[in-house]
C-alpha cells in the first residue's frame, strides 16, 4: 500500500496525541538506543529525540514517501526502509517504540514476543495501537464492501479485528517481562468541516479499499461510505462533529 503524507498529516494534532501520551510513560531514564518502529513521517521520532538528544535514533517504515518526508524533518537521524516483523536489529536496543503501526501487523501472537528479543536486559517495548474497529467509522467500510455490488472487487480487503482486548496482551506479555501496565484513552476528537470522518479515516484504514478501485467506482464508493457514516456522526450545534476513537496502550519492560 502507497502511503499519502498529506492526507494523513491532514489530522496530525489528532494522531499526535497519542504518541506523545505514549513517550510521557516511557520509565526509562535514558536510553542509549531507539527504534522507532513504523515511524511514518518521523513526528514520534522527533519527540524521541527531544526527550532523549543524546540517543542513537532509527526510523524504520515501510513507505519510501514517509521516510521522504522524515528525512526533510531531521537528515540526521537513521530513517530505514525495511518491515518490522522481519526487522532484526545489529545488536539489542534500549527502547522499541511503536505508535499507531502493529495493528497493521497480523500474529501479535509471535510479533510482539519476537520484539521483546530484541531489546537489551531492561528495555521497554512501548506501543500504542487504534482499537476502534467497531466504531461506525471502521464498520461502514466494511459492510458496503460486502454489499452485491462490491462484493467481488473489495471483500477479500476485510480483515478480523486486529487489535486484541487487554486481557490478550496481558496473558501473553506478563510472563515476559519484568513489568507490563496496559491501558486505554477514548479520545473525543473534535473535527472542523462537513462530515470530517471519512477524510480522517481515508488516511489510514478505508485507503486500501480506495485503492483497489479505479474511477469512477472509487469515488461512488466514497461518497456512500461518507453518506452512511453521516448519520453516525451528526454535527454538533457549533458545526464541529466527535469522533471519539479508542487506543490501547502497552509498557512492557525485560
Amino acid at each position: 500500500m502507497t502511503w499519502d503524507p498529506q492526507q494523513y498529516l491532514s489530522f496530525g494534532g489528532h494522531r499526535f496525541r497519542p504518541a506523545l501520551d505514549l513517550i510521557a510513560q516511557i520509565p526509562h531514564a535514558a536510553p542509549a538506543s531507539i527504534v522507532d518502529l513504523g515511524c511514518g513521517t518521523g513526528s514520534g521520532t522527533l519527540a524521541l529525540k527531544a526527550r532523549w538528544p543524546e540517543a542513537r535514533l532509527t526510523g524504520l517504515d515501510t513507505s519510501p514517501e514517509m521516510l521522504a518526508k522524515a528525512r526533510e524533518a531531521d537528515p540526521d537521524i537513521d530513517w530505514r526502509e525495511g518491515d518490522l516483523a522481519g526487522w532484526e536489529p545489529p545488536e539489542p536496543v534500549d527502547l522499541l517504540y511503536s505508535n499507531a503501526v502493529l495493528h497493521w501487523v497480523d500474529d501479535h501472537g509471535t510479533v510482539l514476543p519476537n520484539l521483546l528479543r530484541r531489546l537489551r536486559p531492561d528495555g521497554v517495548l512501548a506501543i500504542q495501537m487504534p482499537r476502534n474497529f467497531a466504531a461506525p467509522s471502521h464498520q461502514a467500510y466494511m459492510e458496503i464492501a460486502q454489499t452485491p455490488r462490491w462484493r467481488t472487487a473489495l471483500e477479500h480487503l476485510i480483515r478480523g479485528e486486529p487489535t486484541q482486548p487487554p486481557a490478550f496482551y496481558y496473558d501473553l506479555l506478563t510472563p515476559l517481562t519484568q513489568s507490563l501496565d496496559i491501558w486505554e484513552t477514548e479520545y473525543v476528537q473534535v473535527l472542523d468541516g462537513e462530515n470530517p470522518v471519512p477524510d480522517y479515516v481515508k488516511g489510514t484504514s478505508l485507503k486500501p479499499f480506495l485503492d483497489a478501485l479505479a474511477e469512477p467506482e472509487r469515488t461512488q464508493f466514497e461518497d456512500e461510505y461518507r453518506a452512511k457514516v453521516l448519520k453516525s456522526y451528526p454535527p454538533q450545534s457549533d458545526g464541529k462533529t466527535l469522533f471519539p476513537f479508542r487506543r490501547l496502550f502497552i509498557m512492557a519492560r525485560l
